[in-house]
């Protein structure tokens, strides 16, 4: 039986016989490229993503880290030390507070003590002795230093070269509550000793050292005395005026009284040593020292050069031989220094004997 072709069947098979192939029109292959495409365009989103996680954790984990370091610093693990007196000094401010602080044992870190006080307000400092707990947490700390000190002082400078009678009197000024009177009777009745004050002497005049003294609400006269005695016991075990001294054919005791006189005569600080020479040398040629400024020691200012010259005074180093009976003032510590170091003889024939008589 032939076959029937009708109109619309040959015009579809018209149209497939003018169809044009293209490629696209396979799903198989038009689904791949498309398929490769968005995965190219998707990968670097994703590592966006994930690097940017990445760093979001570890900014976390960072920031976790510094402040639980933060935290250490702030409040130190274990508990605080026993309790210690501070010294707020006049003048001090944050950061040499903070400094000393960190300095003396009472906190780990400065700069963080400095970041954190200026936080919690502002902090005026009132010069005194405050009881501390070494690594106590930081805002106890600022508690105790906003409060009033357990004790406030006085700063107070005695120059090199004062008499007993004169840091009486310098003390007395700048402490109104402490007395003079009771200053001197300290340094003079003998409840306080040195260790190198000779037996059956009390009077404490060159052996008190000068410096500058933060002198509390609380202390006495004689405590006052008491710390002064200390520092000089102190200095003189530095400059090693024991063995020195023997060196020189000195006392340590001895060694203060020559020192005392240095310290009246010097001008300046080079002369000390020369001073100290020609002291040293009198005193093995045995003959009269005659250093002017011993002539006034515990005489009347107002009495003249010549006749201060004739009064018959231990220490009158002009009609006296040997050394006066105690220092004449107390000496700081380069006057003390060349005694046990003097200068060294000039040679003989030299410069500096050129003019004077054999």
């Amino acid at each position: 039986m032939g076959s029937l072709t009708t109109g619309d069947d040959v015009d579809r098979a018209d149209l497939v016989d003018d169809w044009h192939h293209d490629p696209w029109d396979d799903p198989d292959v038009a689904d791949a490229p498309m398929v490769e495409r968005q995965g190219r365009s998707r990968w670097p989103v994703r590592v966006v993503v994930y690097v940017s996680m990445a760093l979001v954790m570890a900014a976390i984990i960072a920031a976790g880290g510094v402040g639980w370091w933060y935290l250490h610093e702030v409040n130190p693990a274990g508990d605080p030390g026993q309790p210690a007196t501070f010294t707020v000094n006049e003048g001090e401010t944050i950061d040499s507070l903070s400094r000393r602080l960190l300095a003396e044992g009472f906190i780990t870190n400065d700069g963080v003590f400095r970041w954190y006080a200026e936080r919690q307000g502002e902090l005026e400092l009132t010069p005194g002795y405050y009881v501390l707990r070494p690594f106590d947490h930081m805002g106890n700390l600022l508690s105790v230093l906003r409060t009033p000190p357990e004790q406030t002082f006085t700063s107070v400078t005695f120059p090199e070269g004062f008499t007993v009678e004169q840091m009486a009197q310098r003390l007395a000024g700048q402490v109104s509550r402490l007395d003079p009177t009771g200053f001197v009777d300290s340094a003079e009745r003998g409840a306080i000793r040195s260790e190198w004050l000779p037996a059956g002497v009390t009077n404490l005049e060159g052996l008190l050292f000068p410096d500058t003294y933060q002198v509390s609400n609380g202390e006495s006269e004689a405590q006052v005395v008491q710390r002064m005695v200390d520092l000089m016991e102190r200095v003189g075990r530095q400059e090693r005026i024991v063995e020195l001294g023997y060196v020189q054919q000195l006392s340590a005791y001895e060694v203060l009284i020559v020192a005392s006189m240095v310290e009246r005569e010097a001008k300046v600080a080079q002369d000390r040593p020369m001073i100290a020479r020609v002291i040293l040398n009198r005193l093995a040629l045995g003959m009269p020292l005659q250093i002017d400024a011993t002539l006034f020691y515990g005489q009347n200012p107002n009495l003249s050069f010549s006749t201060l010259k004739g009064l018959a005074s231990p220490y009158n180093t002009y009609i006296n031989l040997g050394l006066p009976p105690t220092p004449i003032a107390n000496p700081g510590r380069a006057s003390i220094a060349a005694v046990v170091n003097p200068a060294p003889n000039p040679p003989e024939g030299g410069a500096e004997c050129k003019d004077l008589p054999k």
